[in-house]
């Protein structure tokens, strides 16, 4: 039988006459999308677009909430917030896009923090509480998703809340286990031929691979491909055609969720 695994894309980051990335282009690859939630990016129409092409093509439409920061794409650290003005920020964004998506007749799968603030949650234990806990409050079935390894993993165990690890098939690791930072030089993975082998070799190892060489062994249940690559889509589609010929099935996480509650 086959593996299974998760392909998931930052999507609906579009806003007002402005365009980002390729959202039908992705929708019909991935498995998964984490919708912008009008702070980063986002607004009503852009949100309601992009749940109405994911329900066309099949694929599960979380949450994607991020800092108050259209200007930085959510890409700045807004420092000093406190762990309640965190939540709530996470309940709001997540509550928006639940509203919309009911009215499009679509459940949210998960939520994933964007940017600046999901690089935060994966350092600092009190903003990954914080994150987890403004899920919580909203939904406790609603699965959060998590770099493994990190804070915000322990955080998604301490609270209950069910998680989905993740692995960037675009970005480069440290060898504590988090992201490089963009800025530096090889933190971004731009070839698909460089990506696809790469990720290949860590779902088979059950591990990262880092730039120093080390090996961490971790849970992976979902891939992502940012939307906002320049080379996003192809590296999307052959990732997906490369995972399928080594022998993974790409499907929803919220599928075989879905699955197992059948089978139990």
């Amino acid at each position: 039988m086959a593996r299974t695994i998760d392909l998931n894309s930052d999507l609906g980051e579009s806003f007002g006459p402005w365009r980002m990335g390729s959202d039908e282009a992705m929708l019909s690859i991935v498995s998964s999308a984490n919708i912008a939630c009008g702070f980063h990016a986002g607004d009503p129409m852009t949100m309601r677009r992009t749940l109405e092409l994911a329900r066309k093509n099949g694929v599960g439409a979380g949450a994607h909430p991020g800092f108050n920061d259209k200007e930085g794409f959510g890409r700045r650290q807004i420092l000093g917030l406190s762990q309640a003005e965190i939540e709530n920020m996470i309940a709001y964004q997540v509550g928006a896009l639940m509203g919309i998506a009911a009215h499009v007749g679509v459940p949210v799968t998960h939520v994933k923090a964007h940017g600046a603030l999901g690089n935060m949650s994966t350092a600092d234990a009190a903003v990954a509480l914080a994150v987890v806990r403004g899920v919580k409050g909203v939904d406790r079935s609603l699965p959060v998703v998590v770099m493994p390894a990190t804070v915000i993993e322990t955080a998604a165990e301490k609270e209950g809340q069910p998680m989905m690890c993740e692995i960037f098939a675009d970005r480069a690791y440290r060898d504590d286990g988090t992201l490089m930072p963009r800025g530096q030089p090889g933190a971004l993975i731009e070839d698909e031929a460089v990506a696809v082998p790469r990720i290949i070799a860590m779902l088979e190892d059950g591990a990262l691979h880092t730039v120093g060489g080390k090996r961490i062994e971790i849970p992976i249940d979902t891939i992502c491909v940012h939307g906002d690559n320049a080379h996003a889509v192809e590296i999307a589609r052959k990732l997906r055609s490369g995972i399928e010929a080594a022998g993974w099935r790409v499907e929803s996480f919220a599928k075989r969720s879905a699955a197992a509650r059948s089978a139990a």
